[in-house]
C-alpha cells in the first residue's frame, strides 16, 4: 500500500526545516551511512546526525508524526527509526534501485527498529527541482512520487526503489522507517481501510447507530488480535 498523506508539516514549519538546511547545514558524502547493498547505488548529501540542526529537525517531524491521526492509522507506529535528512543535487544526484535493509539501528533513542515501512517527507517544492522522482516499483507497476512540501509518502519496506537524477535545483527531503504493531502488511491494509471506512459512516451520523458500534468494536478487536505492542 501506498500511500501519500498530504501537508504533514505545516507552512511555517516548512520553513524552519529549509532554513536549518540550508548551505550553512553539515552536509556529508550519504554513502557513509549506506550498508553493503546500497553502497554501489547511493550518490546524495546526507545531515550530520550529530548536528544541533539534526537534533532540531528531528524533534519537529517526529512531533508533526505524532499530531497526524491518519499517518497513525496507515502504520500503527511501534517505533520510528530517527528522522534523517538528504539532499540531492550536483553530482550527488541519485540513488540507484534497491531495498531498504530489514533491521536499522537508530541513534535517538538507541534501538533497532524493523522497517516495515519506509518514509519521504518532502521538504522541496516539485517546482525547485528538476528530475529527483521517487520511483517505486510494486508489482502492478512503476509508481513516480514527486509531492509538495511538507506531504509525505508511506510505502512498504520491502518495495524496490530509486531516486531518479536531479538535474536542476536541490531536492530535500526527510526519509526514516517505521515498525508497525501490526507486522502483516494485508492486516495493516485490512485495518486502514476499515478504520477509514468507520471514519465516513460516523460523519453521516448515528453514532449511537448499533451496527456502527459493533464494526468498531471488530476494528479494535483484530487490532487486539494483530497488534504487538
Amino acid at each position: 500500500m501506498l500511500l501519500h498523506l498530504k501537508a504533514i508539516l505545516r507552512p511555517d514549519e516548512v520553513a524552519t526545516a529549509r532554513s536549518l538546511l540550508g548551505e550553512g547545514a553539515p552536509w556529508l558524502d550519504g554513502r557513509s551511512s549506506a550498508g553493503a547493498q546500497a553502497l554501489a547505488q547511493k550518490n546524495n548529501e546526507q545531515l550530520a546526525q550529530d548536528s544541533p540542526q539534526a537534533a532540531q529537525l528531528r524533534a519537529l517531524v517526529l512531533a508533526a508524526l505524532h499530531r497526524d491521526p491518519l499517518f497513525f492509522s496507515a502504520a500503527l507506529p511501534r517505533r520510528i527509526f530517527n528522522p534523517l535528512f538528504n539532499r540531492y543535487r550536483g553530482g550527488s544526484n541519485h540513488y540507484g534501485a534497491h531495498v531498504d535493509n530489514a533491521i536499522l539501528h537508530s541513534r535517538d533513542p538507541a534501538q533497532w527498529v524493523r522497517t516495515d515501512l519506509s518514509c519521504t517527507l518532502f521538504l522541496a517544492d516539485p517546482g525547485d527541482y528538476d528530475g529527483g522522482e521517487l520511483v517505486i516499483r510494486e508489482p502492478q507497476g512503476e509508481r513516480r512520487v514527486k509531492l509538495p512540501a511538507g506531504d509525505l509518502v508511506l510505502y512498504p519496506g520491502t518495495t524496490l526503489h530509486e531516486v531518479t537524477p536531479v538535474t536542476r535545483g536541490a531536492r530535500i527531503a526527510s526519509f526514516f522507517w517505521i515498525e508497525s504493531m501490526v507486522r502483516s502488511l494485508e492486516q495493516r491494509q485490512l485495518l486502514f481501510e476499515m478504520d477509514m471506512a468507520l471514519l465516513k459512516l460516523r460523519a453521516r451520523g448515528g453514532e449511537d447507530d448499533p451496527a456502527l458500534v459493533q464494526l468498531t468494536g471488530t476494528y479494535h478487536n483484530l487490532l487486539r488480535m494483530w497488534a504487538d505492542t
